[in-house]
């Protein structure tokens, strides 16, 4: 995969490529925006999904997490495969191709809703968020050169901050539309339907916005990237089969530890908000209610980026993530062993201290690879199974030692991204 830049003004050689093409920097700079925007809602209606599922099939903690770890999984299998697509469609169709797939998942929550599978529910989760590995490998790593190197973590804050916002709609809709759908006097089986078919609306409306956002990317002319994009026979390709050079890259290796434990962190947390809102020592709302307290978690995650990103042109970003990560662990700490407004506010502001965590770890991560960044894009974005692994982890510890306790786990993944911040992030001469 290649990186673009502005064709508007030279750029320094380093990691920024060159851009052909008829549409300019901006423009495609605001253009891929619009998928952050698009793929933070779709993951974060998760949040709504896991309390909802967890009641129609009476799931304990560890199977509620099956969710996420089939949703976050879909990153690890589909990364390297999704780098392979791009190669051979192009950027653009590969951007199509990944809503496409997308919105092909979210059509199959309608037969899973249906004959009230959880299986059926997982595989569509699985498509869904294959379509939206496809588009993660893409543009993460094209937003960090549309522009000066210098300021890559700032515009890909910028960026996430739009990723934040969709997150942040996300529980009011799917509060709204999903949960509480189970009318008084039902019989047990009707409001299990009843329950379980509250989805297909929501993801009925998705798959079709999905299919015209497709639509119109096929329309859109982005430019053409360069450095580590080819020409090949009058298609633009892009090449992110692995060299295996990148894992020799000391910050890129740790970053994708970072990303792995940042990722697995933030969706435990947000994976069973409505559960630890609904307990009694802390605040005993009903879900509907407590997905709407979700929201100020993303949301504070949504506000964190935009300051960010003009902190992030200020301060050295590896020293803001430390600093960020150190107000997230001890939050998380705090949440984990107090009670009542204590803990159900300490955990609603580590969104806030989340804000700058991808985006800058990304950045850091890639920085000085040269012509191995597509390589580097594909692992970090493989390292998002991390989403999938520990809120599984998170659920065992739920299940054996409380839900409260399990706090204490993203708290240790934050402690380690405490050193990549202030050390690990440190790059080691340069790319070949």
């Amino acid at each position: 995969m290649s990186i673009p830049t502005s064709t508007a003004a030279p750029r320094p050689a380093a990691r920024a490529g060159t851009v052909s093409g008829t549409t300019d920097y901006r423009t495609a700079f605001a253009a891929v925006t619009g998928l952050f925007f698009i793929w933070g809602f779709l993951t974060c209606l998760n949040d709504i999904l896991i309390p909802h599922l967890k009641g129609v099939f009476d799931l304990d903690y560890v199977q509620a997490a099956l969710v996420q770890f089939t949703f976050f999984g879909a990153y690890f299998l589909v990364a390297l495969p999704s780098g392979w697509l791009i190669r051979r469609l192009g950027y653009k169709r590969g951007i199509v191709a990944g809503l496409v797939t997308a919105g092909v998942g979210a059509l199959l929550f309608l037969p899973a809703a249906n004959v009230q599978s959880y299986p059926l529910f997982l595989l569509a989760l699985f498509v869904l968020a294959s379509g939206i590995t496809v588009l993660q490998v893409a543009a993460n790593p094209y937003v960090t050169v549309l522009g000066d190197p210098a300021t890559a973590s700032s515009r890909l804050t910028l960026t996430q901050a739009f990723n934040s916002l969709g997150t942040t709609v996300a529980p009011l809709v799917g509060g709204a539309l999903i949960l509480g759908a189970t009318v008084p006097g039902q019989s047990k089986e009707a409001a299990a339907l009843a329950d379980a078919r509250a989805v297909q609306v929501p993801y009925l409306g998705i798959a079709i916005a999905l299919f015209i956002v497709a639509g119109l990317m096929a329309a859109f002319k982005l430019p053409r990237i360069s450095e580590i994009e080819r020409e090949a026979g009058g298609e633009v390709v892009s090449d992110h089969m692995p060299t295996g050079r990148a894992w020799h890259r000391s910050h890129l290796a740790l970053g994708v530890a970072a990303i792995f434990v940042y990722v697995g962190a933030e969706v435990s947390i947000g994976s069973f908000l409505v559960n630890f809102f609904a307990l009694p020592e802390i605040a005993g709302m009903d879900e509907k209610t407590a997905a709407g307290y979700v929201s100020f978690y993303w949301g504070g995650a949504m506000i964190g980026r935009f300051v960010g990103s003009a902190l992030l042109r200020r301060f050295r970003p590896g020293m803001l993530l430390g600093g960020f990560a150190v107000g997230a662990a001890a939050l998380t700490a705090l949440a984990a062993v107090s009670s009542g407004q204590v803990a159900f506010w300490a955990i609603l502001a580590v969104g806030l201290c989340n804000s700058i965590m991808f985006p800058t770890i990304f950045a850091l991560a890639i920085d000085s690879l040269g012509p191995l960044t597509g390589e580097g894009s594909s692992l970090l974005v493989m390292a998002i199974v991390g989403g999938a692994l520990i809120p599984v982890a998170f659920g065992a510890m739920a299940d054996s030692s409380g839900l409260q306790a399990a706090f204490l786990l993203p708290a240790l993944c934050y402690l380690y991204i405490v050193f990549y911040g202030f050390r690990g992030s440190r790059v080691k001469g340069r790319a070949a």
